[in-house]
């Protein structure tokens, strides 16, 4: 299969990375406390359009707000260009689509956080709760801003008839993953707001009662990372084995890199205790992980398409 590179799929490839950049900043914006640089209002910015003296926290969050508003109109344009460019049911359409949907979920989730004052040094439930399904909506977003991407750039459509085990083993993974992201949302929020001094100290808070919830619940990230690590490095290694293609073969490897790189930088994070600049390489690593997963479901099941064409 030959990738089609034009400029409408130069353009949504931007967009994808484009969302990863919003993604990490919105993640500088936590790690620096800076979500309530804006106070408790949304849109406006401490009730101003333009905060006049503005504080440095309020400066990362109205800069995150901004570029997050390029990023909704970025989208909207991909939509625009779909619908003319694309009859209807294809489904370079329907990934545009969806990929709106979830970016307006996203903005959503964000003003929400902000209105129900889910920031700066906020512990709460409603914080972690809202947190975690920031992240499994963010996960989504990049999953069909990348299938749009690749659905424009190589035309191709999906087989899957006759293919629910190899569906299900890919549902798996990508649980797995969210699994992975929702208690690395949780784990970075705990250590932001209840660091460590010492490794030491950080492993005798995990196994403390008296310590806060979101410190106990730390433990419990490096353990599920391992296991769905290790199960997503056999998955590629499988599709790499059994699928005659170049694009599986290449997506399978780059994962099994990721998913080392990542559990490697997992590691680093933790002796230093998780630093800022760690923490964005984490979760961008994170970020890559799932998009490459999300490359090699897609390379599986067009493969499978184009075999199934060619068989009749």
């Amino acid at each position: 299969m030959i990738m089609k590179i034009n400029r409408f799929a130069i353009y949504s490839w931007f967009v994808l990375i484009y969302n990863i950049f919003i993604i990490l900043w919105g993640a500088y914006v936590r790690a620096t406390g800076s979500g309530a640089g804006c106070g408790s209002h949304w849109p406006l910015c401490n009730g101003e359009v333009i905060p006049r003296s503005p504080q440095i926290e309020t400066v990362i969050e109205l800069a995150h707000r901004l570029t997050s508003g390029i990023a909704l109109i970025l989208v909207l344009l991909m939509l625009i260009f779909a619908f003319r460019n694309y009859p209807k049911g294809n489904l370079v359409r329907k990934g545009a689509v969806l990929s709106m949907v979830f970016i307006i979920m996203e903005a959503l989730v964000g003003a929400g956080l902000v209105l129900f004052e889910w920031v700066g040094d906020d512990a709460s439930s409603g914080r972690v709760i809202s947190i975690a399904l920031h992240l499994i909506n963010t996960f989504i977003l990049l999953a069909f801003l990348t299938l749009t991407a690749w659905w424009i750039s190589t035309e191709s459509k999906m087989h899957f008839t006759g293919r629910k085990l190899l569906a299900s083993v890919f549902i798996l993974g990508f649980l797995g993953v969210i699994l992975i992201g929702v208690t690395g949302a949780i784990t970075a929020l705990g250590d932001t707001l209840f660091p460590s001094k010492s490794i030491f100290e950080g492993i005798q808070g995990d196994f403390s009662n008296s310590a806060h919830l979101l410190i106990r619940l730390r433990i419990w990230h490096p353990i599920i990372a391992v296991i769905v690590g290790f199960y997503l490095m056999f998955l590629s290694v499988m599709t790499s084995l059994f699928f005659e293609d170049e694009w599986v073969k290449r997506f399978s490897w780059i994962l099994f890199s990721g998913v080392i790189l990542q559990l490697l930088a997992g590691i680093v994070n933790l002796i230093l205790l998780a630093p800022i600049w760690m923490q964005i390489v984490h979760l961008f690593l994170a970020d890559f992980v799932w998009i490459t997963l999300t490359l090699l479901f897609a390379a599986n099941f067009s493969y499978l398409h184009r075999k199934n064409e060619n068989n009749h």
